[in-house]
Formats: structure tokens, C-alpha cells, sequence
């Protein structure tokens, strides 16, 4: 039966691992259920989400746009639209073939229309008996009223020629203006004389391993597009979320193995663990689960975050202390109560409003429940096999310390007072420790980021920052010439900072200032459905008016947003209007981040304690291991102020995971001191030694987000060991009569002692 079990177990991890998907989308970093967030998925419903640019430049100006290049590019932009998951394809040539059909179209219609009235008019004049020169007469007069209205239009186009891509006067006066500068409503697509853009935009709904795909696809067929050109540069914000997630899938099993094995080295030779065949054992038991935690989450179809990069190693440095404990004798029931403390104080990161933070603390929290429950089977069998070589070097170097004269009471103050004012510093530099406010932190250290910079400075902007409206007809004369001011205005005051791209009132603006509604539908039917699409939605309730917005701070982002929603002019009635956009939505992020940022380390000391007060004995150990908690995090948070460094949405989990590790060396210490069990004080060091080790690993990632806090992580280790060493070693306990009398009347202290060994 035991068998059975086994197989069926190890068949559904398999499955389960197999099961699991990336997930380093944008909304992996941003609020879930946030309105910012509601907002931009409605508009990426309307008009596709962030797009694929494809930058393509030249040696030569105009080479792109030359007849014998267009004809490529107008099949490249042909293939792109037709890629799996592409909602729309905006590019120069298919906006040069949609203008020259529309233009071919009006001119034979004009003419259609002038033969038609020539043709009216002779009939007439006929049927009422004139004559042959009468006849003649009425259609000259008809022909010459029809010249006379629409006469305009076609000498405009008689310098350019026969409206085709195969013109390259056509080509030329459509696209630039008599300095020879492109247009400013072709300014995305031709930003420069040598250089073009193509944007792809996705589908609102493509996951993590559809933007891989696109991406991918998108490269591939660029390549093989026949193109002259320099450079060729793909990017946007789904081109770094593919590099992101193309990283994390290779750093995961590499960082997680790197940790294993670091930490199968300490365990290895650490010398006063015997029998030595049992010191993989704790490791064993964590790798189990380890897969069992992930497994779980290809079962949920809960993708893997950015937080599952640091979870792995993490896990696995820290849950493997705890079957670590439960092999050694000693009490049980500490070990389970400091287990369960350390998987609250994870915990509380579930109330970040960050996914990807949510993640990392869930998923530990989970890991370690499960590394508890395989350490209590395992670690019952091998309880007794395992021994201690008191007569190691290490051994006599860590003597009991309950055997040692008690420090004075003068030296314990001094020093208590020294460590809390040290601690205190780091809390009172609270306030002034700075937030990472820069939105490319989470992929520094991509190649994909060095892409998005040159775009920039070669579009004026990378981010997308749209103004939708909403209302029963975007295209009523007092909607159009709302968004026309609107426009105006936001150029006028923040044209620095937002780079007006295209917009139904750039679009229409050959109707002139004050269009009626008959002109504006006969401008609709004059335009080309493809160029009127990628602004406003097909039953006409929405529209958008797009801008480009450089990388920049997000405090200096939220501040901008805050100002051009202030001077946004009230939309008319029965409409209302929304400012939407990754840089909007990252904006709230960080403004939710900032408001409470330090909310859930407090969350995680308090909840901690909590457990700790009511499952140990001595409530006594429980004050100290909260106290060693609060030293621990106020050091770490006055060695990251004394550094001048910045933390970041990872390394914000710093007190969460500190009071994890300060109080399990606390309570597992008061322990090992108060039943003279020597060999889980070694064990205490040995675990805080996989533990930083755990964290260490991290430092081999090339994302330098995760770089940063596993060194400040491993660093909090050491912290939290010397934290509890020192609470120990100072603050001595009491254990009376009464107190035990106290504790066993409450109800889950009598459950406590069906586990106690």
C-alpha cells in the first residue's frame, strides 16, 4: 500500500511540475482589481494591447521608403497581421497602400461623379428639344460648377501624380512636409527620414507563453523580410516581458541547484552531525517539498512569478532547518511552534499589493508547512540513529552556554542598550529609506532593456500612455473638438514629456476646426477603415488619443499624471474619459507601495509573536524572539540607509522574512540552552549557515533585482543569528510552577503536548 502511495504521489508531482507556466507579464507587477488596471485591460480589448515595435533604419534617407524597398515592407506588414494572437499591425506602407486606395478612390469617383452630372445635363437638354450647341453648352456649364467645387482637390494631387506606391512624389508628399521632416501624424511610423516603425499590437488576452511566441515570431519574420537596412531593432514592453521570462525560466533550476548544492556542502561538513549518512536527509526532505509546493501550482494553474526566482533557493536554505531540528533530540513541540510563526510571518506578504511579492511569500509559507510535515515522519525514525561527536574542535568551541558564568548585569545592560539604540537608529531611518522608483529595475541586466533605450531616444518615448473617451458616439462634432483642445492643451504644457502620437482629431483634421456630422461621415467613408480602427473602436463608443512617454522615475510619473489629469477639460455630456497605460497603472502601483510600504514586516513581527505567545510554553522565549526579531530588521534597515541604498519590492519583504529566520534561531536557542541539548544549538548554527547560504545563491542571477536582495537577504541572516545569539545570552528567562499552571489552562496548549517528544 505504501508503494502505491508513493508511485501515485511521485506520478502527480510529475504531472503537476509539468503543468507550470511562467508568468512575467506586466500585471504580474501591478494591483489585481485596481481600477488603473480594469481600465487598461478595456482598452487593449479595444485596440490591442502594448505594442511589438519593430524599429528598422537605413544608411540613406528615404532607402526604406524607396519603390523598390515598399513592396517588401507592405508584405512584411501583410505576414505580421497574419501571426497567431496579432490583434493589428501599424506600419508605413500599409498606411501609404490604405491613403493611395482611398485617394485612387476619390479621384475616380470625382471623376465618375463630373461624367455623370456632364452627362445628366446633355440628356436634359435634349429631352426639352435644344439643340446639338445647346446641348454642349448645359454639360460645359454642369462640368464647370463641378470644377469649381472639386477642382481643388485634384490639383492638389496633380504634383505628387498617380496616387501608388510605385510614385515616389506620392510617397513623398504624404509622408513629409516641404522642410523634408515626416509629418506629425506619421511621426510613429516614420520617425526619422532613415528610419521606420512598425507596431504590432497583441491581443488583449495573450498570456506568458503566447507574448514568447509572438515575439519569437515577430523576429523571425523581420529577418527573413528581404529588407536593406543597418539596424533592425524589435522591442516594447512585450519584448522585455519575453527576455524577462526567458531568463526566469533559465535561472530557476540553475539558482535552485546552485542552492542545493551549496547548502548539501554545508550540511556536509559541518562536523559535529552524526552519523554522517543522515546530513542530506534535512536537504532531501526540503527538495521533496520543494516539488510538491510547485507541483501544486502547475495543478492550480497558478503561473510562476518573478518571486518564484527567489523562492527556490530561499525555500530550500530555510525550510531545510526545521527536519534538520526535528532528526536531533530534543523537544518537538518548539520546533513546530517556530515553524508555524515563521510560515505567519511569510505569510504577510500576502497582503502586499504586488503579485509577484504575494507570490514568494504564499509560496514559502506553504513550503515550509510541507517541510515540517515530511520532517515530523522523517525525522521520528531517525531521531534516535543520530548522534553528536562532542569531541569535535567545533564541539569544544561551542561549550554549553548555560555551563558559562553569567555575564554581569551592568555588561548585559550596557549592551542591550547599545544593540536597541543601533536597532532603533534603523527604524527611526524608516521614512528616509528610498523606495526604488525606476520601472526598468525589475529587468536590469537584460539586453532587452538596452533595446528599449535606443527606441527611445529614436521615437521620443517607449511607454504608451492613452486618454480613452467613452460615450454613444466618439465621433459627434462636440467629441472631436473636445479632444482637439484637449490635445492642444496637453501638447502645449507637456510637450517635453508626452509625445502626441495619432488621435481622431489629427486624423480628421482635414474637415477643419468645426466639422458637422454630415462631413464627419463622409470623412469616415474618405478614410481608410485600417487608420481610423487604431483610434477609434468600430461601434463608435470608444476612442483613444495616444501619446509616448520616456522611462522615468514613477514618483515623477504619478506627479505628472496627477497634473495632466488636472487640466483635462470636463468631457461633454454623456461622456466621461479615463487615462490609461502601463506607465499609469505602474504609477498606482508604486503610490500603493509607498502609502504603508513597511506594512507587511510589521504585520509579520505582530502575527509571529502572536503564534509564538500562544503555542510555546514559556511565553518568555516568545517576547525574546520577537525582541531579536525587531533588532534583527532595525540593522538591516540601518545598513541599507547607512549604504545609500534603495530598496526594491523584493527586498521591502526584508522584515517579513528576517522575523522568519531571528525568531526560529531565538526560540530553537532558548532550547537547545534551557535542556543543556548542545547538539540543537550546533544544529542552529549549521541551519543559519544554509540559510544564508540559501540566499546566496541568489547572487548568480543576472537580474540585479534578485542579485541585490539575495546578498541583503543572506546578510539578514547573519543579522538575525547574531540577534538571537545575543538575546539568549543577555535576557535569561524564567520557568516557574505558575507559569506552566497558566499556559496548560489554555486549549491548544493541551494539543501542543500530544506532540511534544
Amino acid at each position: 500500500m505504501a508503494v502505491v502511495l508513493l508511485v501515485a504521489t511521485s506520478v502527480a508531482v510529475v504531472t503537476g511540475l509539468l503543468k507550470l507556466r511562467s508568468d512575467t507579464s506586466p500585471e504580474s507587477f501591478l494591483p489585481h482589481n485596481d481600477p488603473s488596471l480594469s481600465s487598461l485591460e478595456d482598452a487593449a480589448r479595444s485596440f490591442g494591447g502594448d505594442p511589438i515595435i519593430v524599429l528598422v533604419e537605413s544608411s540613406e534617407p528615404l532607402q526604406l521608403l524607396g519603390t523598390d524597398q515598399l513592396p517588401k515592407m507592405l508584405a512584411l506588414e501583410g505576414e505580421l497581421v497574419r501571426l497567431p494572437n496579432v490583434a493589428t499591425v501599424y506600419g508605413p506602407a500599409t498606411v501609404l497602400n490604405q491613403i493611395a486606395a482611398s485617394a485612387q478612390n476619390l479621384l475616380a469617383t470625382l471623376a465618375g461623379r463630373r461624367d455623370v452630372l456632364a452627362a445628366q445635363a446633355e440628356q436634359q437638354a435634349r429631352s426639352q428639344g435644344a439643340s446639338e450647341q445647346k446641348a454642349a453648352a448645359a454639360r460645359d456649364d454642369a462640368v464647370a460648377a463641378f470644377d469649381q467645387r472639386y477642382g481643388a482637390l485634384l490639383v492638389q494631387g496633380l504634383p505628387a501624380g498617380l496616387p501608388t506606391l510605385h510614385n515616389p512624389n506620392f510617397v513623398t508628399r504624404v509622408i513629409f512636409d516641404q522642410a523634408g521632416a515626416p509629418r506629425p501624424q506619421w511621426a510613429l511610423v516614420v520617425p526619422k527620414p532613415n528610419a521606420v516603425a512598425i507596431l504590432v499590437r497583441p491581443r488583449e488576452t495573450l498570456d506568458q507563453t503566447g507574448t514568447e511566441r509572438l515575439v519569437s515570431a515577430v523576429r523571425s519574420t523581420v529577418d527573413h523580410a528581404g529588407l536593406t537596412t543597418t539596424r533592425t531593432t524589435v522591442t516594447g514592453v512585450p519584448a522585455v516581458t519575453a527576455a524577462l521570462g526567458n531568463r526566469i525560466r533559465l535561472e530557476i533550476p540553475l539558482l535552485g541547484a546552485l542552492a542545493v548544492v551549496l547548502i548539501a556542502v554545508c550540511y556536509l561538513l559541518v562536523p559535529w552531525i552524526r552519523p554522517r549518512r543522515y546530513r542530506l536527509v534535512p536537504l532531501v526532505t526540503t527538495l521533496c517539498a520543494t516539488a510538491l509546493v510547485l507541483a501544486a501550482f502547475g495543478w492550480l494553474s497558478r503561473p510562476l512569478s518573478l518571486g518564484v526566482i527567489a523562492f527556490l533557493p530561499i525555500l530550500v536554505g530555510i525550510a531545510s532547518d526545521y527536519p534538520a531540528y526535528l532528526t536531533q533530540p530534543g523537544p518537538r513541540r518548539q520546533v513546530i511552534v517556530a515553524a508555524f510563526a515563521s510560515s505567519t510571518a511569510f505569510a504577510s506578504l500576502a497582503i502586499s499589493p504586488l503579485p509577484f511579492v504575494r507570490d514568494l511569500g504564499l509560496a514559502l509559507a506553504g513550503g515550509l508547512l510541507v517541510a515540517l510535515g515530511l520532517g515530523l515522519v522523517v525525522g521520528r525514525r531517525l531521531v534516535r540513529m543520530a548522534s553528536i561527536s562532542s569531541a569535535s574542535p567545533v564541539a569544544a568551541h561551542l561549550a554549553d552556554l548555560s555551563e558559562r558564568p553569567r555575564v554581569p548585569v551592568w555588561k548585559r545592560i550596557s549592551i542591550l542598550a547599545a544593540v536597541v539604540t543601533v536597532a532603533s537608529l534603523g527604524w527611526f531611518a524608516l521614512p528616509h529609506v528610498e523606495i526604488e522608483a525606476q520601472p526598468d529595475r525589475l529587468a536590469s541586466g537584460l539586453s532587452a532593456l538596452d533595446d528599449v533605450s535606443y527606441a527611445q531616444q529614436t521615437l521620443g518615448g517607449s511607454g504608451e500612455v492613452q486618454l480613452v473617451m467613452r460615450g454613444p458616439d466618439v465621433l459627434a462634432p462636440d467629441a472631436l473638438a473636445w479632444m482637439k483642445r484637449t490635445e492642444d492643451q496637453l501638447v502645449l504644457q507637456y510637450g517635453n514629456q508626452l509625445k502626441a502620437v495619432l488621435s481622431p482629431s489629427s486624423l480628421f483634421s482635414f474637415l477643419g476646426a468645426s466639422p458637422t456630422p454630415q462631413e464627419v461621415a463622409a470623412g469616415t467613408q474618405l478614410l481608410p477603415s485600417y487608420l481610423t480602427n487604431s483610434v477609434v473602436r468600430g461601434d463608435r463608443q470608444r476612442a483613444t488619443m495616444i501619446f509616448l512617454l520616456k522611462l522615468q522615475d514613477l514618483h515623477d510619473q504619478k506627479l505628472l499624471f496627477d497634473s495632466v489629469r488636472s487640466v483635462i477639460p470636463p468631457p461633454p455630456h454623456e461622456f466621461d474619459i479615463d487615462l490609461v497605460g502601463l506607465p499609469v497603472v505602474a504609477a498606482r502601483g508604486y503610490q500603493l507601495l509607498v502609502e504603508l510600504p513597511y506594512l507587511p514586516s510589521l504585520v509579520g513581527i505582530f502575527s509571529a509573536g502572536l503564534v509564538l505567545l500562544i503555542g510555546l510554553r514559556r511565553r518568555s522565549d516568545a517576547l525574546r524572539a520577537v525582541f531579536a526579531a525587531g533588532l534583527a530588521t532595525g540593522w538591516g534597515l540601518g545598513a541599507v540607509w547607512v549604504l545609500g541604498m534603495s530598496v526594491t519590492p523584493l527586498t521591502l519583504a526584508l522584515g517579513s522574512l528576517t522575523t522568519a529566520t531571528a525568531c526560529e534561531f531565538t526560540v530553537m536557542l532558548s532550547s537547545g540552552l534551557s535542556g543543556r541539548r548542545l547538539q540543537l544549538h550546533r544544529t542552529v548554527l549549521a541551519a543559519a549557515m544554509a540559510a544564508a547560504l540559501g540566499y546566496a545563491a541568489l547572487a548568480a542571477s543576472r537580474l540585479e533585482m534578485v542579485r541585490e536582495f539575495g546578498l541583503l537577504m543572506a546578510g539578514s541572516v547573519g543579522l538575525s543569528f547574531v540577534a538571537a545569539r545575543l538575546v539568549v545570552v543577555l535576557i535569561p528567562w524564567s520557568h516557574t510552577r505558575a507559569h506552566d499552571q497558566i499556559f496548560s489552562s489554555w486549549p491548544l496548549a493541551t494539543e501542543m503536548k500530544k506532540v511534544e517528544v
